[in-house]
């Protein structure tokens, strides 16, 4: 991409971060209103700026920026940020009338975002800019080997622009010209398209609101119809759910990413469309820029207060081992789910994907998969988590900022399930300085969060353990139903049995003695250990199929959290997931199901009390 130059014709914007303090400014004389105060003020490149922003980044061989600002502080703020970035603005124009640079004003208070302020929306373009910007436009058409046409600001081009540009792509129609506009996309030709889903369905003719969630299939048909019209690729962004793209090869979905951070959206169309338009200048197929671009998106997406852009290194760090979301049609709308027949054993892909038969290692989660010993844990580390946020206001803070905090813990837990506490407690020391309540010289280290959450978890798994002990409760109270059963015919059928568990190895080796199978796991235990690096549920995977030297589905993943299930996907391993409900300890949990097919579940079980169908259908005999 080091060889490639680029033009970027379109809205230049600028967005505007005001960070209010909460105890607000003076009172003023004049209304007696008290002011907002700014704490903190930035400038960052936003629209058309913000993808070229976004260019610069990835540091193309040069870039053309094509538009107009007015004469005023923010387009010498926009204009002072190109020379940083080493941009050739020559084709910006000043409009001295009737014209102001576009921004984004953003006031937040306390993370939340206020209504935003925004400047230009009533601009008026004369006849001399339009002209302007189509000769620079020409210009760039002839030396650079990509355009990017950028439309989002209502009522930003007309007619006579608009047949300028198409008289432009005619003429240069074998130039790639990547188009992405919000308001004016079919009256555009000649042009690679990147749109959205609801976008797309408007262009095929049928009528969506922009918060219409647009089934999939319909999708597949709306990119393939606005490829054959067109002749070249079409990339459909679709949020979390990936991006799918038609070309001459057909078309290509590339799944979305699990991320685990709090997100914000905020530049991440503008990243994906720097990158697809750098990549097909550099050759590089749709399907892989548009794996490339949803790589990139997923970086932004993470930077928060700003309108992010993406460095190669971020997207090679990202690249590396990404957690990808599988099927999230299918995991949001049970209706669709198909089962082996006569069982509830449901399938995720259709059988024929499968060699079934092969099984010879076999890997299990611990708590609620196998035990319930731990059952209620979620609670547990939820209300440690907003304690160690809120520290000393937890008992006097307001309903709104204890909500915010609950929803936000809640979704990271949910999110989070599976991997090793210590590590779910770099995560809260994340989230802990994402608010900002905690005096800094306050928050423990991680090992600290994960002793104070232990000990209170432990309070309850001592009791339940010294209740089996005393034989007040059984075996049954603290398994999933047919679990052992399920060892035991797994064993059977000369399956070695591994158990891995991001609990504490010593807990969990503890509790497998005193609830009487320890010894069925022939593989080996592993846990979590005062050492972090030398344990994790990947490692054990690795290790496991790298020792033995097996391929494939000759190892079983056996799981009720995503963690295993994206470990075993990335290995081509059988990712069997189970959705328990670990209060019944039978029977199915949606919410886990849901998670368990987005993380890569081949088949979804609610428990395991059809061990024997299950254990005919993993082996081919069913």
């Amino acid at each position: 991409m080091e060889n490639v130059t680029v033009a970027v014709c379109g809205d230049f914007c600028i967005d505007a971060y005001w960070l209010l303090d909460p105890r607000g400014g003076e009172v003023s004389v004049e209304t007696g209103q008290r002011a907002n105060a700014v704490n903190k003020h930035y400038y960052s490149l936003g629209g058309a700026s913000n993808i070229v922003a976004n260019l610069a980044a990835l540091k193309p061989s040069a870039i053309k920026a094509i538009g107009v600002i007015g004469n005023d502080i923010l387009g010498r703020e926009l204009v002072r940020q190109f020379n940083e970035l080493h941009v050739d603005a020559s084709g910006m124009v000043i409009q001295k009338e009737n014209f102001d640079t576009v921004a984004f004003g953003k006031p937040y208070l306390e993370t939340n975002e206020k209504p935003r302020m925004d400047f230009g929306f009533f601009n008026k373009r004369s006849n001399e800019t339009d002209s302007t910007i189509l000769s620079h436009l020409r210009k760039a058409m002839q030396t650079v080997d990509v355009v990017i046409l950028n439309q989002q600001v209502p009522g930003s081009l007309n007619n006579t622009v608009i047949a300028g540009m198409n008289k432009l792509l005619n003429e240069f129609k074998d130039k790639i010209v990547l188009l992405d506009s919000r308001h004016y996309g079919d009256q555009f030709a000649n042009v690679y398209r990147k749109t959205n889903a609801v976008e797309a369905a408007q262009l095929n003719g049928v009528k969506a609101d922009h918060d219409d969630v647009i089934p999939i299939d319909s999708t597949k048909q709306h990119v393939q119809e606005l490829y054959k019209k067109s002749g070249k690729a079409v990339f459909i962004t679709r949020g979390p759910r990936g991006i799918m793209v038609a070309d001459r090869d057909g078309v290509h979905e590339i799944p979305g990413i699990q991320l685990m951070k709090k997100l914000d959206t905020v530049g991440c169309g503008d990243t994906t469309l720097s990158m697809l338009a750098l990549c097909m200048a550099a050759n590089v197929s749709p399907a892989e820029a548009a794996m490339m671009a949803n790589y990139s998106a997923a970086v932004t997406a993470q930077k928060l207060f700003q309108t992010g852009t993406v460095n190669r290194d971020e997207i090679l760090a990202l690249a590396k081992d990404p957690d990808y979301v599988y099927l999230p049609e299918l995991a949001d709308d049970q209706r669709k789910a198909q089962y082996v027949s006569g069982t509830d054993t449901e399938l995720c892909y259709p059988v024929e994907r499968f060699t079934l038969g092969r099984i010879k290692h076999a890997v299990f989660d611990y708590d609620g998969t196998i035990s319930t010993l731990r059952q209620g844990w979620e609670e547990i580390m939820e209300l440690v988590m907003i304690k160690a946020i809120l520290g000393e206001q937890y008992a006097t803070a307001d309903e709104t900022l204890y909500h915010r905090v609950r929803h936000r813990v809640c979704e990271y837990i949910d999110k989070s399930t599976g991997i090793e506490t210590v590590k779910q407690m770099e995560g809260l020391i994340e989230i802990i300085h994402e608010f900002g309540i905690v005096p800094k010289n306050e928050i423990l280290d991680k090992w600290g969060y994960k002793e104070i959450y232990n000990d209170a978890l432990m309070l309850m798994v001592n009791d339940r353990t010294s209740r089996f002990k005393r034989g007040e409760l059984n075996l049954q109270d603290f398994t999933v139903k047919g679990s052992v059963e399920f060892l035991k015919a797994l064993r059977g059928r000369g399956v070695t049995l591994y158990l891995a568990s991001g609990t504490d190895y010593e807990d969990v080796l503890t509790e497998a003695k005193v609830l009487g199978y320890s010894d069925m796991f022939n593989g080996g235990i592993y846990g979590s250990v005062k050492d972090a690096p030398k344990f994790s549920k990947k490692m054990v995977i690795e290790k496991i199929m790298t020792q033995n030297k097996l391929s494939g589905s000759e190892l079983l993943v056996i799981g009720d959290g995503p963690v295993e299930m994206r470990e075993s996907r990335k290995r081509d391993g059988l990712a069997l997931g189970i959705a328990s409900d670990e209060v019944r300890r039978y029977g199915l949990n949606s919410d886990k199901r849901a998670r368990l097919i987005k993380a890569g579940a081949h088949f979804v079980v609610p428990d395991f009390s059809q061990a024997d169908q299950l254990g005919r259908f993993l082996f081919g005999q069913l």
